[in-house]
């Protein structure tokens, strides 16, 4: 079988253009509204993406004066998708830091169930102290510890969704026997970080376990992928980068005994497209022009750990500020690195680097003729690179618009993406087995 190239749309506010709220060509009145969502998500159905994917931090971030603040629980907002689509994959975001395996297998357990087997659970540990105050805690547990904790999190929710075997349900009528006890298994964990006791109220998910995503590139976040992620969304910069993170993950998931064509790594792509490149390059400069360089600063010292307040805005950005971040095979905080990769690359003024990051917070920006787009694209893919992109239109809704109407026809008459969808599960889409319940 010919290799399939994957796309999701990742939805985030108005676009993930800082300042796609400003823009014309973006609809930030309509986003608390179920009718952003679902139109949205059918364009993308209609274009045959793999699946939707909506990020997740339970807290208010602290820069809302600047940007479209706020955002929608996720599994609410997909349960509303599924009810709007027949089709496409429903992948939303939920910590294992914040919230208790039994409940969150329930969920998505259900959204599972509800949707016909199309969703996908994004898994995150959270770093973020506002987030730990949320729930009554003094400060957030360190890398490892939240790792640790995912370990132990994320088999908890496996055991979970196999605790009623796929045959549990007999509905014998005559005997009046609806299911078998002995079908029912109730997981017991006390590990240092989990508790859990009984099975859960919903049978076996339609897809076994709804498709596992993972996003983190950190040392921690590859080895945890490597164990469990069937899908990785990232930040890439370079495609020499992205073919050594490819090799790395995929090595490492061979390594622990698991078929690397099962892990579908997705880097983060946001397409700034316009009828030839001079035309998106004026759109990209448009947007960049609409910021507050006041949010950038304040993005850079949330995402990066940096403050670079006491620089002028014209002033080079001094590659000291980001020392210590590590290198592409090597780091701890994953998105440092690829701020850092970019000063020590491009050594630009503070005003470029914000420009830099305002289009995707260090995704892969790139501007040009659908062609262009395409090209890229097609080169990452063929290249050992990506598996596909998980496409973030720098303005909502029109970026996806244009994306569907101009570059996907291209990438089809390429033959590097599907005319239409061959499957109705999440994990048909991106051609992953059907997991064995671990009881039977």
């Amino acid at each position: 079988m010919t290799r399939q190239l994957h796309l999701n749309l990742f939805i985030l506010a108005s676009g993930h253009h800082e300042a796609a709220w400003r823009h014309p060509s973006s609809r930030p009145e309509e986003m608390f509204g179920p009718g952003f969502y679902t139109g949205l998500a059918r364009s993308a159905e209609a274009a045959a993406f793999d699946a939707v994917f909506l990020a997740d931090i339970p807290k208010l971030d602290d820069n809302i004066e600047y940007n479209s603040a706020g955002r929608l629980d996720p599994l609410i907002t997909l349960a509303t998708i599924a009810a709007a689509t027949r089709r496409i994959g429903l992948i939303g975001t939920a910590s294992t830091t914040y919230s208790h395996p039994w409940q969150l297998a329930r969920s998505f357990s259900s959204l599972d169930h509800l949707s016909g087997g199309r969703t996908g659970w994004n898994i995150v540990t959270t770093d973020s102290p506002a987030a730990a105050r949320n729930f009554g805690l003094d400060g957030n547990p360190d890398a490892g510890t939240r790792y640790e904790r995912a370990d132990e999190y994320v088999d908890a929710v496996l055991k979970l969704w196999d605790s009623w075997e796929d045959d549990a349900i007999r509905l014998d009528r005559t005997a009046g026997r609806y299911l078998d006890p002995s079908r029912i298994h109730h997981p017991g964990l006390r590990t240092q970080h989990v508790k859990v006791a009984g099975a859960l109220t919903t049978p076996r998910p339609p897809q076994g376990y709804p498709v596992l995503v993972q996003a983190g590139s950190s040392n921690h976040g590859r080895a945890f992928a490597a164990k469990y992620a069937e899908a990785i969304f990232t930040a890439q910069q370079h495609i020499d980068d992205a073919r050594a993170f490819y090799t790395d993950v995929k090595g490492q998931a061979a390594a622990r005994g698991r078929n690397p064509e099962h892990v579908k790594i997705l880097p983060g792509l946001s397409p700034v497209i316009g009828g030839t490149e001079e035309e998106a390059l004026r759109l990209q400069s448009e947007l960049n022009e609409l910021t507050v360089p006041a949010f950038g600063l304040m993005q850079l010292k949330d995402f990066a750990y940096v403050d670079l307040d006491h620089l002028d805005l014209d002033e080079k950005v001094p590659e000291e500020a980001f020392a210590g971040a590590g290198g592409v095979t090597d780091n701890l905080k994953s998105r440092t690195q690829v701020y850092a990769d970019i000063v020590r690359r491009e050594k630009p003024t503070l005003r470029e680097l914000l420009h830099k990051l305002a289009g995707a917070r260090g995704h892969k920006v790139l501007a040009g003729a659908p062609e262009q787009i395409a090209d890229h694209v097609e080169q990452w893919f063929s290249s050992g690179a990506a598996d596909g992109f998980n496409v973030m239109p720098p303005s909502l809704p029109s970026g996806l618009d244009t994306f569907a109407e101009t570059v996907v026809p291209i990438l089809r008459k390429r033959g590097l993406f599907r005319e239409g969808y061959t499957g109705t599960t999440l994990r048909e889409h991106l051609g992953l087995p059907r997991p064995e319940n671990q009881y039977t």
